[in-house]
């Protein structure tokens, strides 16, 4: 659906008008297309003390053709990048009121030799500074250390310090509007975070903001960053339509053969779905309609055999579900007992006969698709918010035993996405979903998919157990 009041007030005429009647005005986001860039332009370093991933951040912005300025905290970085044989500058904040031109892309602190309160100091200074000189629909990235169980004073006090910095990114999420996103990568040691910084840098994560993403393992690179999951098979639960149809084509898009899988009440949208996708994105390999309905005894036997007779799996998606929703003292039993079903006990069965046969194969990946209402609960969707606060619980909790495998398990939390279910919602109650976020606006499908494909990525194998909000940093469960 539409959002006209977005289209409105960034149109010519309702900028004039927002302005002299001081309405918000959300700022149109700056999505991937495939006409476009997905990177360029100058990205302003910062760092605390004792910075130590300046070389792979280095390298990355050099592999995507970004080019960097120093501020004063980063002393080092100028070094590594002469050592990289990359340009560099120093940098200049720009005015209010400097040209968009003279704005940089992106925001990027190193925070990982931060060990104590004190020196929390640096990053105040860094973007005291560099924030006005942001871009619209730039991008601000923090990298950290990873939580740890602290064995000294001084280890408290360096986790302390550590989490703070969760503060200060979310908070600058909800100043900086104009499109801007505010995210945190805690990474360890030996993890690579490029897949992550590729995302978070890019247009693909438009509607991901106020986000903490830990990387706590080695990962190999793609072999192809445009075509990252060339060869890999997926499947996506609840395909047909919605948000479902957009991770289908997203995860084709990034070169993954997909199987959709639907009820047979979806049959002729989710047939259209993959045709559709076949037209679009021709993979080398069909892309295939599976009909099954994932509520009843004998469904994960039936996915597990067409799966294996077409190759086994790589990939998978756990995005079916559905709402009944009504206040629990108005609430019948049909309506709880059918929502767990579906939304919760579907993925623990599924993925019970997938995993116990080899059908997903080793270093695998398994997307479930939970929502902020897991988080935050809504009202009426008590049977709703368990189900999806389920859903996040077990990501955690079997995220350490599929590490032997190399399989990771993630969640991907969407908060309101412009839908067919949430365009039925009343208005008022639509609207407060579209702006009580830092965005200002509601989702798209594509945003929730692009997530969803940077999950599955196999850049991404040292991210695993976390739960990933696509919801425009929203005020409710934040």
């Amino acid at each position: 659906m539409k959002d006209r009041y977005l289209d409105f007030v960034n149109s010519p005429f309702g900028t004039s008008i927002a302005r002299s009647l001081g309405l918000p005005r959300p700022e149109a986001l700056r999505r991937h297309r495939a006409d476009r860039a997905e990177f360029g332009g100058i990205a302003a370093i910062g760092a605390g003390p004792s910075p130590a991933r300046f070389d792979d951040l280095m390298a990355v912005l050099s592999a995507i053709g970004m080019t960097s300025v120093a501020h004063e905290s980063a002393s080092g970085w100028l070094p590594v990048a002469a050592r990289h044989g990359a340009m560099s500058g120093r940098f200049e904040p720009r005015a209010r009121d400097s040209l968009a031109s003279d704005r940089v892309e992106a925001l990027i602190f190193d925070a990982t030799g931060i060990a104590q309160s004190s020196q929390l100091h640096a990053l105040y200074a860094f973007f005291h500074d560099a924030l006005r000189s942001l871009a619209k629909n730039g991008r601000i990235v923090v990298l950290a250390r990873p939580g740890a169980t602290s064995t000294s004073m001084a280890g408290v006090a360096a986790a302390t310090a550590q989490h703070a910095l969760e503060g200060m990114v979310r908070s600058l999420g909800k100043e900086a509007r104009n499109g801007i996103t505010s995210n945190l990568l805690r990474v360890a040691d030996d993890a690579s975070f490029e897949s992550a910084l590729r995302f978070f840098l890019s247009p693909r994560s438009a509607y991901v903001s106020g986000q903490v993403v830990t990387i706590d393992a080695p990962s190999a690179d793609p072999q192809s960053w445009t075509k990252p999951l060339a060869g890999q098979r997926a499947l996506v639960t609840g395909a047909a339509r919605g948000i479902g149809a957009a991770i289908a084509a997203t995860l084709a898009e990034h070169g993954a053969i997909v199987t959709g899988l639907d009820v047979d009440a979806a049959r002729d949208a989710l047939d259209q779905t993959m045709l559709s996708i076949e037209d679009a994105s021709p993979s080398g390999g069909a892309h295939a309609a599976l009909v099954a309905d994932i509520a009843t005894p004998e469904a994960p036997a039936e996915i597990a055999a067409a799966l294996v007779a077409s190759g086994g799996i790589d990939i998978v998606v756990h995005n079916a579900g559905i709402t009944r929703d009504k206040t629990i003292a108005r609430m019948t039993d049909e309506m709880w007992d059918s929502v767990i079903d579906i939304n919760l006990l579907a993925q623990e069965r599924i993925d019970e006969v997938l995993l116990g046969q080899n059908v997903l194969r080793d270093d695998g990946r398994i997307v479930a698709i939970s929502s902020i209402g897991g988080i935050a609960g809504n009202r009426g969707q008590t049977n709703y918010a368990t189900s999806k606060a389920g859903v996040i619980g077990r990501v955690r909790a079997l995220a350490p035993l599929l590490r032997e495998r190399g399989v990771t398990i993630n969640a991907v939390a969407p908060g309101f996405i412009e839908t067919q279910m949430t365009a039925r919602m009343p208005f008022g109650v639509r609207e407060a979903g579209r702006r009580l976020n830092s965005m200002g606006q509601g989702g798209l499908p594509v945003d929730v998919a692009e997530t969803v494909a940077w999950l599955a990525s196999p850049g991404s194998a040292g991210i695993t157990g976390n739960v990933v909000r696509v919801c425009g940093q929203s005020l409710i469960g934040a």
